[in-house]
């Protein structure tokens, strides 16, 4: 269970830093159809990327429900704290970008649960259990 922890830890960290070195390009407060593809990329992204680590870490069946919970832990551990003091964590981004910021939180987390819902792995799981 360390492993999922670890990588969920990496994928917070290489956000945090990439919002910190540019994260002037991604969270724009005040513009909302910006704001909307951002987001909508970011979840495509997740629903994609975070169903393939879990194959990888060999999370299969019901037990991918697990993986996405650790991958996710350090995200939904750190970024409340990184939302609360965003300022001083991103010092070079405008302070009404928090929000924006606190939005994308969610609809990375959002991304990742429904592309492990929707992964194979959990409807051979289900069609199993529906046939019982």
């Amino acid at each position: 269970m360390k492993r999922p922890l670890l990588i969920g830890f990496l994928l917070w960290m290489a956000g945090t830093i990439l919002l910190r070195f540019a994260g002037h390009g991604f969270l724009r407060p005040g513009r909302p159809l910006h704001t909307i593809i951002f987001y909508l990329v970011s979840f495509l992204l997740m629903a994609v990327l975070i169903p393939g680590i879990c194959r990888r870490l060999k999370f299969t069946g019901d037990s991918r429900f697990q993986g996405v919970a650790l991958l996710l832990l350090p995200t939904l551990l750190l970024d409340p704290f990184t939302s609360a003091f965003f300022a001083n964590v991103f010092p070079n981004l405008d302070p009404a970008a928090a929000g924006v910021f606190g939005g994308w939180i969610l609809i990375c987390c959002a991304g990742a649960v429904v592309g492990v819902w929707l992964s194979e792995g959990w409807s051979a799981s289900s069609g199993a259990a529906r046939q019982k």
